[in-house]
């Protein structure tokens, strides 16, 4: 990174906190700064589960005032398994369906702490399991027009699922797009295998710090780290795996390790396309609509939809 740019990009970054003791003042902080919803599209909130009744998931349904495409993207929202909610991400995902012409739907899975792994993949993986298997339930005709997708640790959760809906047989996603996701469980700079760890884990949106805290906070059992369910890059088969889009920022410590997952994405025969958003920080789908890395990034999203499933 240029040496000039640095400190003016530090401005951004967010305080240091210890996420450890202050998830729940970040939490009250990010709905309080969520927008009100606006005019440009209609919200459902509906309650999804399995067919038996079993656990049902808060989900809310954005529609946009235009619908031009038949996908539906089910949404895994971020916050390092441990903030994000429905609510504070109610900005980013009415612009998500204005952007693509697409129904959003954004599911509220249960947070760490107070439900740590693997609580929030089971709602995401039951959620995507009964929309995949009744697709109408979110006005869907066909299976392949749902598309998993998620940003940060959501994008950690959205691969998961498609491990598991492989692994646990039945139905499976055709399509997902992964936005800086997580996939790897190690960001000390010391030990990570990834450059980008050590040259933007600090002073900048996302901290390694931070990031440490979380992975803390969501897997307090440290056997479990290394789990691909938890670290999908550590999964020893990645086939049968859907068409993938994986859209990265060049200033996030997790850059280099979600390339590497396309990476062994495509190693095992998937296919899938990689875009970095150069310039970008972490965290970046949910800046307002007309911010450079989110024109970007959508310009690319639509490519991809537009291309269809497999």
């Amino acid at each position: 990174m240029n040496r000039l740019l640095r400190p003016v990009l530090q401005l951004f970054a967010a305080p240091h906190l210890d996420m450890r003791r202050d998830y729940p003042r970040v939490r009250r902080l990010q709905r309080g700064l969520a927008a009100s919803p606006t005019a440009r599209f209609r919200a459902l909130d509906l309650r999804i589960g399995d067919a038996d009744g079993s656990r049902e998931v808060p989900v809310r349904v954005f529609r946009p005032r235009s619908v031009h495409r038949e996908d539906v993207l089910l949404f895994f929202h971020g916050g390092g398994w441990v903030t994000g909610d429905i609510s504070s991400y109610t900005p980013a995902c009415a612009t998500m369906a204005e952007q693509t012409g697409c129904v959003v739907a954004s599911v509220d899975y249960r947070l760490a702490p107070e439900h740590p792994f693997p609580a929030g993949l089971e709602d995401c993986w039951r959620v995507a399991r009964a929309i995949l298997e009744e697709p109408w339930r979110l006005g869907a005709s066909h299976l392949e027009d749902i598309v998993l997708i998620g940003d940060s640790a959501g994008g950690n959760l959205a691969a998961a699922v498609s491990l598991l809906l492989r692994d646990l047989g039945g139905v499976a996603a055709r399509r997902q797009i992964l936005l800086y996701p997580v996939t790897g469980s190690d960001h000390d700079p010391a030990t990570s295998p990834y450059r980008s760890v050590r040259e933007h884990g600090t002073g900048l949106r996302l901290t390694s710090a931070e990031m440490q805290d979380y992975v803390e906070l969501y897997l307090p059992d440290e056997a479990l780290r290394e789990d691909p369910m938890v670290a999908p890059i550590r999964a020893d088969d990645l086939a049968h795996q859907p068409k993938t889009l994986i859209i990265t920022a060049e200033l996030d410590l997790l850059c280099d390790e979600g390339e590497a997952y396309g990476e062994a994405l495509a190693a095992a025969g998937n296919a899938v396309r990689v875009h970095r958003v150069d310039g970008a920080l972490h965290g970046f789908i949910t800046l307002p609509r007309f911010a450079r890395p989110v024109r970007e990034a959508y310009g690319v999203i639509d490519a991809f939809l537009a291309e269809g499933p497999p």
